[in-house]
């Protein structure tokens, strides 16, 4: 004991001041921190109580819930008419496919008939009023007796082989 004693009291009786001062600013350091602490968790205490308060947080579960409901039912409701207008047009074409069909049948032009469904389509879809504009008689751009196999009627431009032979480069 003796051992031990001898060397303390040394070291009291040399730094004792400067240990007290040292013990002194380490508790209150300790205070410090301690209470930073304490009120650094404050979203923690919002978290607390809203644990402590389970009507707050049955009634923001069951909020959120319901906004999930109600868009899921709304992406149902986009899903269905989308797969309704999708049918539509399935069901259009197979109707003209079955009219190009019946028109081959007949020995029609199938593009022809095709293109005047087309037309009473759109015209069944505009207004009854509108009046459909007729085309302006035209003039042809050539004569009824133009052929341009023939060699007549061509006007000034006619075309002429070259003549056989060397080329005349020199």
């Amino acid at each position: 004991l003796r051992l031990v004693a001898v060397p303390v009291g040394s070291l009291l009786s040399s730094y004792g001041w400067y240990l007290l001062l040292a013990g002194i600013v380490i508790y209150l350091l300790i205070q410090k921190l301690s209470q930073s602490l304490a009120s650094r968790p404050s979203s923690r205490a919002g978290a607390a109580d809203a644990a402590v308060e389970p009507d707050v947080v049955v009634r923001r579960q069951e909020a959120l819930a319901a906004a999930r409901l109600r868009m899921q039912e709304e992406l149902n409701a986009q899903a269905e008419r989308y797969k309704e207008k999708q049918r539509q047009l399935e069901e259009e074409k197979r109707r003209q496919k079955i009219a190009m069909w019946e028109s081959m049948q007949e020995g029609k032009s199938y593009k022809g008939n095709l293109k005047l469904n087309q037309q009473e389509v759109e015209s069944g879809a505009s207004t009854s009023s509108a009046v459909p504009k007729s085309k302006p008689n035209k003039k042809p751009l050539r004569g009824g007796g133009y052929n341009p196999l023939s060699g007549e009627g061509g006007g000034t431009c006619s075309w002429r082989p070259g003549r056989r032979g060397p080329s005349a480069g020199g």
